[in-house]
C-alpha cells in the first residue's frame, strides 16, 4: 500500500467517522483478498470524472470555435486558459477517457472517432464565398448553374471535399458526445475524493494536507476563511480563489455551501457575520452554541438538591455552569474597556453596541477560559456520548471520562488542529490525548466545578472527590526551557543586525523587558505607561545609599497584583521606543496617558502597501498577544537557521522550539544564578509558591555535577597510573 492510498483509506475512515456511520473495518489482521478490495475501491473512488461541462467544453472544441469562453466557465479550476500546455493536456486527458467510456461499451468505432480532431481535416477559420458572390466576381452570373458550378468545383474543388469531409465528422463526433453524455456525465457530490474531480497536482498537494473529500475541502475553507490555503504547498491564491468559484458552481450538487465570510478578508468580518458559520446545535460545538436538549439538562437531575434548597438561581446544568464560570477571577475594568476597544470595529454591527447576555463569555479572564475549557468538554462528552445530565453524572462516569482523555476518540470527532477559532467548523475541544498533567488539570478544575455546586446546594455530592488523578515526574516549571547566558549574547547580536523598522525596535524592546522583568507574555501586553510608576527610597539600616527608579504595576494569575522593579537601561529603551511612535519619550508626559508599553508598527503602510487599511494608527495603540508571540517565534526561527548553518544543530533545535515562556525561565535562572536571593524572585515572577521559584536554583545541581566530573577524572587517573 503506497502513502496515498494509505492516507485516502484514512480519510474514508474520516468520513465515515462523521457522517456517523462509524469507522471502516481495520485493515490489519485482514486478508490479502479484502485488503486488494480496499485497494481498488480507493483506486476506484480516486479515479477522475466527467461532468457535463466537459461535454459543453469539447462540444467547442469540435466544433473549431474559440474554447476560452468554455474554458474560463468551466477548467478555471485546471488553470489559465493562456496556458495551452494545460489546455492541451486536458483536451488529450478528456478525449482518452471518452474513448474508454466507449470501449467499456463495446464501441470501439465511437473510441476511434472521438480521438479524432477534425480541425486537423480543414482550416475552420477558412470562408468560402456563396456561390452567388463566386459567379459575380468571375462575370459568369450571366451563364447557367451548371457552368457555374463547374467553375466553383474547379477553382475550390479539393477545399469544399475537405469542409464536406469535416463537417459529416463533426456531426458524428457530436452525436457521439452526446450519447456518452448520457452514459458518463456525472455531478460533483460531496463524499467524491478531491481527485476524482481536480487535476492530479491539485489533488496531491490537497491530499498532503489531510483534505481527501469535496466535504472535508469545503470544510477546510469555510473553516478557516479567506486565508484557508496558507500551509497548502504550492497553493497560490490565485489557485485557491479558482477552487473556491468551482465548489459555488457546484455547490447545488455537491449540497454543502460556501460561507459569505470566505470572500472576505479577516479584519472586515464582523462577529456576528462569524457567529453565523455555524448554526447552534447539539452536536460539538463550544459552549455558547452547544444546546442542551431538555431532557438533558439537569433539571431533574438524579443528584440536585431541591431548588429550594439551592443558593444559586440556576436551575439547570447550563446556568450552573456559567455561575460557576462568574464566581472565578475575571477582567479587570481597564482589561475589558481595552478588548472593547480592540473588538469594537468588529462587533459594533453585530450588536448595535448593545450587550448580549451571553456577551461576557467573550471577555473571559486566562483563569475563566482555562475552566470554560474543561467544563465545555465534560458537558459535551456527557450529553453526546453518555447522554446523561451533568448533574446525573456518577463517579463511575467520571473515571470514565478520566480514561477518555488519555485518549479520546473518535479523533476526527473530538480532536482538531491548535488554534482554529471558536466560530470555525473545524474547532475542536481536544488537540489530541492529554498528557499527565494535563489531564491532572482537567480533573482538578473538574473537582472545583462540582465541589462549587455542592457548596451551593444545587447537588448533593461531588462525584469526582473520589477520582485518582495520574501523577506527574517533575516540577511543574521546566526550568530546562530558556536560555543559557552564551545563547542569550547570541540573540542580543542577531537583535543588533536588524534592519530599523518599526516592528523590529518593538521586538528589540520586548525581548529586553521579558528578560530584565520575567513577565508572562499576557501580561506585558497589557502594560502601559499607566502601570509605571517613580519610587524614591531614603537609605537605610542595609544600604547607606538611597534609592530611586521606575516600578511596573502588573496584574497577573488570579488578578493578583504585583510591583516589578524596571531597569534604567530598560526605560531608556522604553524612552527612545516611545519617541519612536511619535509619542512624549517621557513615560509620565500627559499625551502618554493609555500608551501601551509594546505598540502597533508604525511603518507597516510603507513595508506592505497592499496590507494597509488606509486607516490612521494610534500611536498609543496596544497589540495582541499573538501578533507578539508570532512575531518572537519568527526570530527564534531565524536565529535557529544561523545556528544550523554555523553547524551548531543542537542550538538550532532549541531555539526552534523555543517561545516567548522561555525569556520568562531565562531571566529565573540567570538573575538567581547571579546572585538574587530566591524570595526576591518569586515576588518578581509573582510564584504562589517559594517551592516553584526554586526549580531555578541550580548551584547545588552544579556543585554535584562538578564533582562526578571531578571524581570520574580523578579516578581514571588513580587507574592510568596504577598499570
Amino acid at each position: 500500500m503506497n502513502a496515498r492510498d494509505d492516507k485516502a483509506l484514512a480519510g474514508a475512515s474520516t468520513r465515515g467517522d462523521r457522517a456517523g456511520q462509524g469507522a471502516p473495518a481495520p485493515l490489519l489482521g485482514t486478508s490479502t483478498r479484502t485488503l486488494s478490495r480496499s485497494l481498488a475501491s480507493v483506486s476506484a473512488a480516486r479515479q477522475r470524472k466527467l461532468h457535463v461541462g466537459h461535454f459543453a467544453f469539447m462540444r467547442s472544441v469540435v466544433q473549431g470555435l474559440d474554447p476560452r469562453e468554455s474554458w474560463e466557465r468551466y477548467f478555471r479550476v485546471e488553470g489559465e486558459a493562456t496556458d495551452q500546455r494545460t489546455v492541451r493536456a486536458t483536451i488529450a486527458w478528456i478525449r482518452d477517457e471518452f474513448a474508454a467510456a466507449a470501449k467499456r461499451q463495446d464501441r470501439y468505432g465511437t473510441a476511434r472517432l472521438v480521438r479524432i480532431d477534425a480541425t486537423r481535416i480543414a482550416d475552420p477559420s477558412l470562408e468560402l464565398p456563396s456561390l452567388e458572390a463566386f459567379a459575380e466576381a468571375q462575370g459568369l452570373e450571366h451563364e447557367r448553374q451548371a457552368e457555374q458550378m463547374a467553375a466553383y468545383e474547379a477553382e475550390y474543388g479539393r477545399a469544399t471535399q475537405r469542409l464536406r469531409r469535416r463537417a459529416r465528422l463533426v456531426a458524428r463526433q457530436l452525436e457521439a458526445l452526446r450519447w456518452l453524455e448520457g452514459l458518463v456525465a456525472q455531478s460533483p457530490k460531496a463524499g467524491d475524493s478531491v481527485a476524482a474531480w481536480l487535476n492530479p497536482t491539485l489533488a496531491s498537494h490537497l491530499e498532503a494536507a489531510d483534505i481527501f473529500t469535496l466535504a472535508q475541502l469545503v470544510e477546510r475553507i469555510n473553516g478557516v476563511g479567506r486565508r484557508w490555503h496558507a500551509g497548502i504547498k504550492a497553493m497560490g491564491e490565485s489557485k485557491a480563489l479558482r477552487i473556491v468559484d468551482w465548489l459555488r458552481e457546484h455547490q447545488d450538487s455537491i449540497e454543502l455551501q460556501l460561507g459569505r465570510h470566505v470572500a472576505m478578508a479577516r479584519s472586515k468580518l464582523y462577529v456576528h457575520e462569524l457567529n453565523a458559520v455555524v448554526a447552534p446545535a447539539t452536536a460539538i460545538r463550544p459552549l455558547e452554541k452547544f444546546i442542551v436538549p431538555a431532557e438533558l439538562d439537569g433539571t431533574r437531575g438524579l443528584y440536585r438538591r431541591p431548588q429550594t434548597q439551592c443558593l444559586l438561581k440556576a436551575t439547570n446544568d447550563y446556568q450552573a455552569i456559567l455561575a460557576w464560570l462568574r464566581s472565578k477571577h475575571g477582567l479587570t475594568p481597564d482589561q475589558k474597556a481595552h478588548l472593547k476597544a480592540r473588538r469594537r470595529h468588529r462587533d459594533v454591527m453585530g450588536n448595535h453596541g448593545v450587550e448580549q447576555s451571553m456577551d461576557w463569555l467573550q471577555a473571559l479572564s486566562n483563569t475563566q477560559r482555562a475552566y470554560r475549557k474543561e467544563a465545555e468538554r465534560f458537558l459535551l462528552w456527557a450529553i453526546t456520548h453518555k447522554g446523561k445530565a451533568l448533574s446525573s453524572m456518577s463517579n463511575e462516569d467520571c473515571i470514565e471520562y478520566r480514561d477518555f482523555l488519555a485518549d479520546p476518540q473518535p479523533r476526527s470527532r473530538w480532536c482538531g488542529d491548535r488554534g482554529r477559532e471558536r466560530w470555525s467548523p473545524l474547532w475542536r475541544p481536544f488537540e489530541g490525548p492529554l498528557s499527565a498533567s494535563a489531564q491532572r488539570h482537567a480533573v482538578t478544575i473538574l473537582k472545583n466545578l462540582y465541589g462549587f455546586l455542592v457548596d451551593q446546594n444545587y447537588l448533593m455530592g461531588n462525584p469526582w472527590s473520589a477520582v485518582g488523578v495520574p501523577r506527574t515526574a517533575g516540577p511543574k516549571v521546566n526550568a530546562g526551557r530558556s536560555f543559557s547566558l552564551a545563547q542569550w549574547d547570541f540573540i542580543e547580536e542577531q537583535l543588533k543586525m536588524l534592519p530599523a523598522t518599526s516592528a523590529n525596535q518593538r521586538l528589540t524592546f520586548g525581548l529586553h523587558l521579558l528578560y530584565a522583568t520575567g513577565l508572562r507574555l499576557s501580561e506585558v501586553v497589557a502594560a502601559t505607561v499607566d502601570d509605571m510608576q517613580w519610587v524614591e527610597y531614603p537609605a537605610d539600616a542595609h544600604d547607606d545609599e538611597p534609592m530611586q527608579g521606575w516600578l511596573l504595576r502588573v496584574v497577573g494569575k488570579g488578578q493578583k497584583e504585583r510591583e516589578v522593579p524596571l531597569p534604567a537601561d530598560v526605560v531608556g529603551e522604553l524612552a527612545r521606543y516611545l519617541a519612536s511612535r511619535g509619542l512624549d519619550a517621557d513615560p509620565e508626559d500627559i499625551g502618554n496617558q493609555g500608551a501601551f508599553l509594546l505598540g502597533k508598527a508604525s511603518d507597516a503602510a510603507q513595508r506592505a502597501p497592499g496590507l494597509s487599511t488606509g486607516q490612521a494608527i494610534d500611536p498609543r495603540q496596544g497589540i495582541a498577544a499573538t501578533t507578539f508571540y508570532d512575531q518572537i517565534k519568527a526570530f527564534f526561527a531565524d536565529c535557529a537557521s544561523v545556528l544550523r548553518g554555523q553547524g551548531d544543530a543542537k542550538g538550532a533545535e532549541r531555539f526552534a522550539r523555543a517561545s516567548t515562556h522561555w525569556m520568562r525561565h531565562s531571566h529565573a535562572s540567570h538573575a538567581i544564578a547571579g546572585g538574587m536571593p530566591i524570595e526576591i524572585a518569586q515576588q518578581n515572577l509573582g510564584h504562589a509558591s517559594l517551592a516553584t521559584t526554586t526549580v531555578y536554583v541550580t548551584t547545588e545541581k552544579r556543585r554535584r555535577m562538578r564533582a562526578v566530573e571531578t571524581f570520574w577524572g580523578t579516578g581514571r587517573a588513580v587507574g592510568k597510573s596504577a598499570e
